[in-house]
C-alpha cells in the first residue's frame, strides 16, 4: 500500500510543475457534464508561478466552443517513465494575445498555426487549477512492476508509492 500525503505551499508547486513538465502531454477534457466525456491530448506549454497551466488552441476547434459554454475542464497527466500521475480539475479561459503567444510560441506549434503568433486560428488557453491530486510510486516503471510481482509471489502489500492532493 502507498502512502497518502497532501503537498502545500512551495513543496506543492514544485511537485505540480515537476508532475507536469516531465510528462508534458495531457488529456485535455471538457464537456464534462456530458458522456462520453470531449477528451484529446494538448502539449503543455508552460506552468506559470502561479500554477496556471498554458495550451495553445485552434479558436474555431469544438473544444474551444465547449470551454465558452462549460469552463470546467479536467486534464490527465501521466508520466509513464516513472509511474507518475496527476489529475487537475480548474477552470479554463480562452485568450488572444499576441504578447503571450510570443512568449510561449515554439517551432512546433507552426505546425498547427502557419502564420506564426498572427495566425488568426491561434488562440491560447489558461486553465486555473481548482483541484490537484497525484500519485507517485517514488520509483521508475520497472521497480514498480518489480514491487507487484514480490508482492503477487510473497502476499506481502509493497510500498506503493505516495499519493495526495496538491495545493498549489
Amino acid at each position: 500500500m502507498g502512502s497518502y500525503k497532501d503537498l502545500v505551499n512551495q513543496e506543492g508547486r514544485d511537485k505540480f510543475k515537476e508532475l507536469v513538465e516531465s510528462a508534458k502531454m495531457c488529456m485535455f477534457a471538457t464537456n464534462l457534464d456530458s458522456f462520453p466525456i470531449s477528451a484529446r491530448p494538448m502539449g503543455t506549454l508552460e506552468v506559470d508561478d502561479d500554477g496556471n497551466l498554458w495550451f495553445f488552441s485552434q479558436a474555431s476547434s469544438e473544444k474551444n466552443y465547449e470551454i465558452k459554454s462549460d469552463s470546467r475542464v479536467q486534464l490527465f497527466f501521466n508520466n509513464t517513465k516513472s509511474s507518475e500521475y496527476l489529475s487537475v480539475a480548474g477552470i479554463a479561459t480562452i485568450i488572444k494575445d499576441e504578447e503571450k503567444a510570443k512568449e510561449l510560441w515554439t517551432v512546433f506549434a507552426k505546425t498547427w498555426f502557419n502564420e506564426g503568433v498572427d495566425d488568426p486560428e491561434l488562440s491560447i488557453i489558461k486553465v486555473e487549477p481548482q483541484d490537484i491530486y497525484y500519485w507517485d510510486t517514488k520509483t521508475n516503471r520497472v521497480v514498480s512492476l518489480l514491487k507487484i510481482a514480490v508482492g503477487a509471489l510473497t502476499g506481502k502489500t509493497m510500498d506503493g508509492g505516495v499519493e495526495g492532493k496538491i495545493v498549489v
